[in-house]
């Protein structure tokens, strides 16, 4: 395919060639050094991602909008994007008529879009809405843009429909500023892959869930206990898995686990463990689980040296690591995520 019109200029991509994707696996085979085995990448289609982060500013009257221009704070004014869903892409050409007219020249913004099943869940930073007639605006902007929810700053300025997604059999009603998957197609793989790794479990932990996107799939064969750091994140995992009939049973927990991670004790109550940190990992969950009895653990990651560190500490600990798998749902940069199943060796190999 040829290379996007901004390609070059746009930071948002670094090599749109297949060698893009033969340099991240190459990045994690440097990373676990020597560890394990590295697949094949697995990759998402181009025009997938349905979330962006874009920059806004207003000069002379004209606005540029798109994504930052490389190793620069200049924004490249998008016409043409090969990473974004159709529709994502196609909302660029209304935000730039909306900027229009709620900047004040010189004025930047940051929009933040995730395109749900209800609509665009849209917050705006940089802008503010401190009066009625501006509030109005904006609502008026929202309403033809079919904005599903426009939050400006920290506060939810209008809601036309819950913004939802669905994860597996349910239907989940997204807190502002809840953890999405960037593609449909990277969660269905990764979904997949979780699946199939704790195939016959009966007592799962799924630790970071988020808003459910492992727990609403697992517990459709297996009993899971689901811990997530933000309570708005557990509420809306809670309230749909109470809301989709024929899951086993799924309970919730509101927990830091980077301070609190569960303990052997805790652990040892579950034969499965799923965990999807953040890009900084899970040192001290997985040292804790290095320690357990837990006869399989599924990681999934967004770093893979944040992920070798962890992977080190449960092979340590008498765990084999199966290949690990790299997917590719941020096309054309530098990011891979990555998965892997740890089984707990015998107790010999623990030096139990």
């Amino acid at each position: 395919m040829n290379p996007c019109i901004h390609f070059g200029l746009c930071g948002g991509c670094v090599d749109q060639s297949d060698a893009n994707r033969a340099a991240k696996r190459e990045a994690v085979i440097r990373a676990l050094d020597g560890l394990g085995e590295v697949a094949d990448v697995i990759a998402v289609p181009p025009a997938t991602r349905r979330r962006a982060n874009f920059k806004a500013e207003k000069k002379a009257g004209a606005v540029s909008i798109g994504f930052h221009a490389a190793k620069s704070h200049a924004i490249v004014d998008m016409r043409e994007c090969l990473v974004l869903t159709p529709r994502l892409f196609g909302l660029v050409a209304g935000l730039r008529a909306m900027m229009e007219a709620l900047l004040a020249d010189g004025q930047k913004a940051d929009i933040d879009v995730t395109q749900t099943d209800t609509g665009f869940d849209v917050a705006l930073q940089g802008l503010r809405a401190d009066g009625t007639a501006k509030r109005a605006e904006i609502a008026r902007w929202a309403q033809q843009l079919k904005f599903a929810r426009v939050m400006v700053g920290k506060d939810v300025l209008v809601e036309f429909g819950a913004p939802s997604v669905t994860l597996g059999r349910a239907k989940v009603r997204l807190p502002p500023g809840a953890f999405l998957q960037p593609t449909r197609e990277g969660e269905a793989i990764l979904q997949s892959y979780v699946r199939d790794a704790a195939e016959g479990a009966k007592r799962i932990a799924d630790l970071f869930c988020g808003c459910g996107t492992f727990s609403l799939v697992l517990a459709e064969e297996a009993r899971v206990h689901a811990i997530e750091r933000d309570g708005t994140m557990v509420d809306a995992l809670a309230a749909a898995a109470r809301a989709t009939q024929g899951l086993k049973p799924l309970t919730t927990e509101k927990r830091d686990l980077f301070k609190v991670p569960l303990g052997p004790r805790e652990l040892d109550e579950f034969d499965t463990v799923v965990l999807d940190p953040p890009r900084a990992g899970a040192v001290a969950q997985a040292a804790e689980l290095a320690k357990s009895k837990v006869k399989r653990v599924v990681y999934v990651s967004c770093d893979p040296v944040s992920f070798a560190r962890d992977a080190r500490l449960l092979v340590e600990g008498g765990y084999r690591m199966s290949p690990v798998t790299p997917v590719d749902q941020f096309l054309w940069s530098s990011h891979i995520e990555l998965a892997a199943t740890f089984r707990l060796g015998s107790g010999a190999a623990r030096g139990k």
